[in-house]
């Protein structure tokens, strides 16, 4: 790779990724403005918003979207009668959960082991920072061959829906023949990977009451309904003795035909304990990227520590439900509310309120495209062959965009392959997948507008 032009100046250009992704890294812009700043999220997207202004970028402007965040848009005109390619990273992070779990503070970019650990260094800041890498690499080798769209997001994680919202009220901002979604990840570090499917999900708050008031568990237990036990009866409805997931009337049998997943392997990337069995039935593949997975994210009762002898009168879960491609997340929504109910015994008073809700995602991966991305992947990875896998995650935009420019081709890269721990303590990148990736796309911009990689 190192004799490409464009690979090497993305090589001499990775220590200011470094300094760049460490100031972003820094903003500790989680969109969940009950536990973090909104100043720090703003601050990350004027950051973002000036770094294109610096690069030449026109019309760069912070959007706000309709649930309170804000989104950064710029445009980079190419050639005349160039195609338009839309580049997509989201600056939002997720919580840093147990900060004491950390090895090194969340929000400080940190170098260990060869791998930049730090909230948001895979997911997804350090997309921000590869897009931004691929257009230079382009412009000190000739130029960008084509017209460039980028948005950058500030509320993916919270799955809110206001960038999705936004894009639907101004149809004509993110017009373009081709989407880069930099917000996936290779298969396993080093195995170059387009992501052609996403899942879909639905989040809801389920709220249980039995009684007016907590109750002396010694008086009162043994007939009185208790809240927090309704729940755990609900939750335990909604897995099978194997672990699979069973809303009812959800269809939870398809399967998955592209690369497999070794379960070993599997074990090994997702850290599971000795002796502790995998769930879910078929092939890894099948369960985390063709099938519903229903998670439960929170319970609100008594911590242990200060549990009182109290018979609950309320409880409350958060529940997440990925929806498999194929399936109306919707529908899935109204089978896991009619399942809450149906399941909710005692006849204990059940509310189930919806928080968010994304479709999943079907890529074509016979499009033009998909050739342009894997002759680049073969220079930026050489000797390997660039796969087609699925993620069992979820980027509700993709299937916003997908029905605003039905002819547009969408591509899914990014830097989120196992390693990184995207969502939990210690989150890391990879530096030789940034800049491997980085070579990847501006190869792709380049054969994509027809010229020669």
């Amino acid at each position: 790779m190192s004799s490409n032009p464009v690979a090497v100046t993305v090589a001499s250009l990775m220590p200011r990724a470094k300094e760049e992704l460490t100031e972003l890294v820094a903003f500790k812009s989680v969109a969940d403005f009950d536990q973090f700043p909104r100043e720090e999220s703003e601050a990350a997207a004027r950051w973002i918003a000036d770094a294109l202004t610096a690069e030449g970028f026109q019309d760069v402007a912070l959007l706000d979207t309709p649930d309170g965040t804000q989104s950064v848009y710029g445009f980079l005109p190419g050639p005349e009668g160039a195609k338009t390619v839309l580049l997509y990273a989201h600056y939002d992070v997720q919580p840093p959960l147990d900060e004491a779990g950390w090895t090194t503070p969340p929000f400080e970019l940190t170098e260990r082991d060869g791998r930049w650990y730090g909230r948001g260094a895979a997911d997804c800041k350090g997309g921000v920072i590869m897009h931004l890498l691929a257009l230079r690499a382009l412009k000190a080798n000739g130029g960008v061959p084509v017209h460039v769209k980028i948005i950058v997001e500030g509320s993916e994680e919270q799955g809110t829906g206001g960038l999705e919202r936004y894009a639907e009220e101004h149809p004509d901002l993110l017009t373009a023949d081709t989407v880069v979604i930099g917000d996936a990840g290779n298969f396993r570090a080093g195995l170059p990977t387009v992501t052609t499917t996403l899942r879909g999900m639905t989040l809801v708050r389920v709220r249980i009451d039995t009684l007016e008031g907590n109750l002396h568990s010694g008086q009162f237990g043994g007939a009185a309904p208790d809240a927090l036990a309704a729940l755990v009866r609900v939750l335990d409805s909604l897995r099978a003795e194997d672990g699979s997931t069973t809303v009812d009337g959800l269809t939870g049998d398809s399967v998955w035909q592209g690369i497999q997943y070794d379960a070993e392997q599997f074990r090994k990337d997702a850290k599971v304990l000795d002796g502790v069995e995998l769930i879910g039935s078929g092939t890894v593949a099948d369960r985390i990227w063709a099938r519903p997975a229903v998670t439960v994210l929170g319970i609100d009762c008594p911590p242990v520590v200060g549990a009182t002898p109290s018979v609950q009168a309320s409880a409350r879960a958060l529940l997440s439900l990925r929806v498999p491609p194929g399936v109306d997340a919707a529908k899935a929504t109204e089978l896991l509310r009619a399942h809450v109910e149906s399941h909710t015994p005692w006849g204990a008073r059940v509310t189930v309120e919806q928080i968010g809700q994304g479709q999943a995602f079907r890529a074509d991966p016979a499009s033009p495209a998909y050739q342009a991305m894997a002759d680049a992947m073969a220079v930026a990875y050489p000797g390997e062959e660039m796969q087609y896998a699925g993620q069992g995650g979820s980027i509700p935009l993709c299937n916003t965009l997908a029905a605003l420019y039905p002819k547009a081709e969408i591509l899914l890269i990014g830097l989120s392959e196992p390693e990184a721990q995207i969502h939990a303590v210690n989150e890391s990148v990879s530096p030789d997948e940034l800049e491997r990736l980085s070579v990847a796309e501006a190869l792709f911009l380049r054969n994509y507008a027809g010229g020669a990689a």
